[in-house]
């Protein structure tokens, strides 16, 4: 054990804790008690157990399996109170008591030993709605809070509240099995998974709020699951090109943010930092995408051919942006949405001019999905310091930075907005000549 910790240490411990290994504790509970919900509570009393115990005790020095334990030994304490199965599951707590941790199942070749898979995979079950499929895997696998979910898909809190608990009853209800389906069933249910894998990706790449900018954690889980599943369906062009994309934005990782955390803005990253291997890796997904399509490539895959764009530009200045700008617009037409338009127009902007970008960010600025966003008018302060427009830069990416919940990407809008002030004072001269975007 590590020394007694401080009240204020331990509960910060705690907290770390709990938001890296909750997605673990509870898929590993889960395959026991075989309802999410439940699941979800266990690990919770394990939390509380942990905010009693360390702070007296001391952080132990493996916190996640402490949390595990716990939680497992609760799971067979529940499992022995259900008087209707009395006989049965005592039987089962009787052998979970003395068994390891890994649990014996069939054999089967096209079987994953991944209780983080199963978790997804019954999460994405089609009993429930695909937007309530994506915000209790979210919350299950991902860690993220309800609000970070509501930010992330741009729908109000409550909404998202209400999803999560109605989803958890409906699993329950329909005795959904935690497992990894077979046949149709996982083909039914790929498309759900694909986006919950992505999104996770997404919040350990960006965090939508608290003090860091990276979540590493969280990328490196969603990568892990993203190269599983490309070996269980190795038909399934999406599953490549989500890899690929992953492998690509994974790539850069450890350029995105300086020694003090602070995020580095795709323009200035020292690409030599980028990491080549996983460039490779993403470059032969990408390949097994196209190779194993028999249409058009989806979503995924021209999000990763966008991402292989920009690992092919040994500098900034030999970025493709008029093949990122097509791409972006086939994009826009396989999967529609306001923020597919906005990355399109910073592509535009590249290739075409901020002029002609603006006009896309203004026909933006109506639509309702985009209203709390911040990248809006962070994109748009970047085109307006472009065009020497500082002074409705600087109150763009004022507004930006009070939108945004994360408080790294809040000091560098203030940044930003404090160079178009001093730009603007001196001779009016725009801050950049280019978008400084995280990238």
């Amino acid at each position: 054990m590590w020394a007694v910790e401080t009240q204020p240490t331990a509960a910060h411990a705690i907290e770390t804790v709990f938001r890296l290994e909750s997605p673990r504790v509870i898929a590993g509970v889960a395959r026991l008690v075989r309802d999410v919900g439940i699941a979800e509570e266990l690990a919770q009393d394990a939390l509380v157990a942990a905010l009693e115990r360390w702070p007296r005790d001391g952080v132990p020095d493996n916190p996640g399996a402490w949390l595990m334990a716990t939680a497992r030994h609760r799971a067979v304490d529940l499992i022995r109170r259900r008087e209707t199965y009395a006989r049965k599951l005592a039987a089962i707590g009787r052998d979970l008591e003395t068994a390891p941790p890994a649990y014996d199942e069939p054999a089967d070749p096209d079987d994953i030993d991944d209780d983080l898979l199963r978790l997804v995979f019954t999460a994405c079950h089609p009993v429930l709605s695909p937007q309530a499929r994506t915000a209790l895997t979210l919350r299950l696998l991902g860690g993220l809070t309800t609000a970070e979910i509501a930010r992330a898909c741009l729908v109000p809190e409550p909404t998202i509240a209400q999803r999560i608990v109605r989803a958890k009853r409906t699993l329950a209800a329909k005795n959904v099995a935690f497992e990894v389906p077979y046949g149709p069933d996982r083909e039914a249910r790929l498309g759900s998974v694909l986006d919950v894998i992505y999104l996770i990706f997404n919040e350990g790449y960006a965090a939508t709020a608290g003090d860091d900018w990276l979540r590493p954690g969280l990328c490196e889980d969603a990568l892990r699951l993203a190269r599983v599943l490309s070996a269980l369906m190795p038909g399934e062009p999406e599953v490549h090109g989500l890899t690929a994309l992953l492998e690509f934005q994974a790539s850069r990782a450890a350029a995105r943010t300086g020694p003090d955390g602070a995020p580095v803005l795709l323009k200035d990253q020292n690409r030599r930092r980028w990491n080549r291997m996983l460039i490779a890796r993403g470059v032969h997904a990408l390949d097994r995408a196209g190779a194993t399509a028999s249409g058009p490539p989806g979503p995924y895959t021209l999000q990763a051919a966008i991402a292989a764009c920009h690992a092919r530009a040994y500098t900034y200045e030999e970025t493709d942006w008029r093949a990122i700008a097509t791409l972006y617009r086939l994009l826009a037409v396989r999967a529609p949405s306001p923020v597919v338009e906005l990355n399109r127009a910073v592509a535009v902007s590249m290739a075409d001019g901020p002029a002609a970008a603006l006009e896309l960010v203004d026909a933006l600025a109506a639509d309702p999905a985009l209203r709390d966003y911040h990248l809006l008018p962070s994109v748009r302060g970047d085109l307006l310091s472009r065009l020497g427009r500082t002074a409705e830069a600087r109150a763009e990416f004022l507004r930006a930075a009070g939108l945004t919940h994360n408080e790294r990407e809040r000091q560098l809008l203030l940044r930003r907005a404090g160079e178009c002030a001093g730009v603007s004072a001196a001779d009016g001269r725009s801050a950049s000549s280019a978008p400084r975007r995280p990238g």
